[in-house]
C-alpha cells in the first residue's frame, strides 16, 4: 500500500466508477467527489434532471466500493467560465467545444485546486486517455497520450490541459478497451455497469444545444442563400502560401440564391446540416458560412461542396496552447491533427509566425469552424492545441 490519496470524479457512469475500482486495487486511498455543475433554474433545460440521477448513481459506486463521497457545487464557476462564453462565442458567430473548456477550466483546474485543498496527491478521472513521463536528470516531462480504445481516445478533450495538471492527474482506464471497463464493472456489481454513454454537453443533460441556445439568444429571422459549387471564386483564388491557404471565403447575398429563412444565424455553424428546414435540393444543403452582423446563412448543396473545404486554418498566439512546452518551436513542423473529436488524425505542418500558427493539412478539410480547437500530435501523443481564428 503506497497511501497516496486519489480523488476520483465520480460522474455516475461507468468510466469514472471502473476508475476508483482500479485505483483501490492499486493500494491509493480513494475518495469520489460529484462535481455538479449546472442548475440554473432560470433556463429550464428539461423537465427530467439528469445531474441528480448521475448524483446518486455516483454515491452507490462510492458505497458499493467503500470509499468516502460528497458532492461538491461547482456551478457559479460554471456558469462564468463555460456557459457564459458559450454564449458569447455564439453571438460572435463562432462554434465553442463546451468539452474542451470544462476540462480546461473545471476539472483540471476548480475541481483539482479543490483535490489538493483536501490533502490529495492526484486527481483521477475516466477519461481514455494514457500519461507518458519523460525523466531526466533535472525534471520530468508529462505526455498526453491517446486512449489504447481507438474508438474512445479522449485526448483531443484534454488538448488544452499543461504540464502542472498532467503532473497531477491519473487516467486509471486510459489502457483498457470500452469492452474490458464494461466488464470490470459487470464482475464487480457496479450499479453503472450497463449505463449508456452520456450523449450532448457535459453540463446540459439531456437537452440540444440549440433549444438549450435560445434560452438566450434571440431568435431572428434572416435568409438562406444558396451558393452554387460552381461559383467563380472556387476556382480563381490561386493559394499556395498558409495565409492564402487559411484565408476564408468571404460571401454576399448577391453570390447566391435565396432559398428559405432560418431563426437567427448565431444558431447554426459551418459544415451543419440539420435544422436548415429546406426542401427541393437532391443532395443535402450544408452550411458554408455564417454571418452574424447581417444575420445571412450560406449554404451549399452536398458534402463535396467546394465552399466546406480548406487546407488551412488560422490560430493567433493568445489562443496556442502547448501540452509539450518543451517542442514548441520557430521552424515549420510535420504533425497529425484533428479538428474535431472522432476525427482520424491527418498530416499537417505548422507554420509559426510571430503572432500566431498556421495548420496546413496535406488534403483540404471539411468544415472548419471558427472557436473549435485543432488539436497536433506526434505519433500518439497530443503536444498542443489552438482555437482556429
Amino acid at each position: 500500500m503506497h497511501g497516496k490519496r486519489v480523488i476520483v470524479g465520480l460522474s455516475g457512469g461507468v468510466d469514472s466508477s471502473v476508475a476508483a475500482y482500479l485505483l483501490l486495487q492499486q493500494g491509493y486511498e480513494v475518495i469520489g467527489l460529484f462535481m455538479k455543475n449546472w442548475h440554473d433554474d432560470s433556463v429550464t433545460i428539461s423537465d427530467e434532471c439528469p445531474w441528480l440521477e448521475d448524483s446518486n448513481d455516483a454515491m452507490l459506486v462510492a458505497d458499493k466500493l467503500g470509499i468516502p463521497f460528497q458532492t461538491v457545487d461547482l456551478s457559479e464557476q460554471y456558469k462564468a467560465r463555460i456557459v457564459d462564453y458559450m454564449f458569447a462565442e455564439y453571438q460572435r458567430g463562432r462554434t465553442p467545444n463546451p468539452d474542451v473548456l470544462c476540462n480546461r477550466e473545471i476539472k483540471f483546474d476548480v475541481f483539482l485546486d479543490i483535490a489538493l485543498s483536501l490533502g490529495a496527491d492526484f486527481v483521477a478521472t475516466g477519461h481514455y486517455c494514457q500519461k507518458g513521463e519523460i525523466n531526466t536528470d533535472t525534471n520530468t516531462t508529462y505526455q498526453l497520450k491517446a486512449g489504447a480504445d481507438n474508438n474512445k481516445d479522449q485526448s483531443y478533450f484534454l488538448c488544452q490541459l499543461n504540464q502542472a495538471q498532467l503532473a497531477k492527474t491519473l487516467f486509471p482506464i486510459g489502457g483498457l478497451q470500452k469492452s474490458e471497463v464494461r466488464n470490470i464493472a459487470t464482475e464487480q456489481g457496479l450499479i453503472t455497469a450497463e449505463k449508456r454513454d452520456s450523449q450532448g454537453l457535459c453540463f446540459i443533460g439531456k437537452v440540444s444545444l440549440p433549444d438549450f441556445l435560445q434560452q438566450k439568444l434571440a431568435v431572428k429571422k434572416g435568409d438562406i442563400i444558396q451558393v452554387p459549387a460552381a461559383h467563380p471564386m472556387y476556382t480563381t483564388l490561386h493559394k499556395n502560401t498558409p495565409e492564402e491557404l487559411a484565408k476564408k471565403y468571404s460571401y454576399f447575398h448577391e453570390d447566391g440564391t435565396v432559398v428559405g429563412t432560418h431563426n437567427g444565424a448565431h444558431f447554426f455553424t459551418v459544415g451543419q446540416r440539420k435544422g436548415l428546414a429546406v426542401g427541393g435540393t437532391v443532395e443535402p444543403l450544408f452550411v458554408l458560412a455564417t454571418d452574424v452582423k447581417t444575420n445571412t446563412i450560406y449554404v451549399g448543396e452536398g458534402k463535396n461542396h467546394p465552399g466546406l473545404y480548406r487546407r488551412a486554418l488560422w490560430m493567433a498566439q493568445d489562443d496556442v496552447h502547448w501540452v509539450r512546452p518543451d517542442l514548441q518551436s520557430d521552424e515549420p513542423m510535420l504533425v497529425q491533427a484533428r479538428i474535431r473529436y472522432r476525427q482520424p488524425l491527418a498530416s499537417a505542418r505548422l507554420h509559426p509566425t510571430s503572432n500566431g500558427l498556421f495548420l496546413v493539412f496535406d488534403a483540404p478539410q471539411s468544415a472548419i469552424a471558427a472557436g473549435q480547437f485543432a488539436a497536433w500530435y506526434l505519433e500518439n501523443e497530443c503536444i498542443g492545441s489552438g482555437v482556429i481564428g
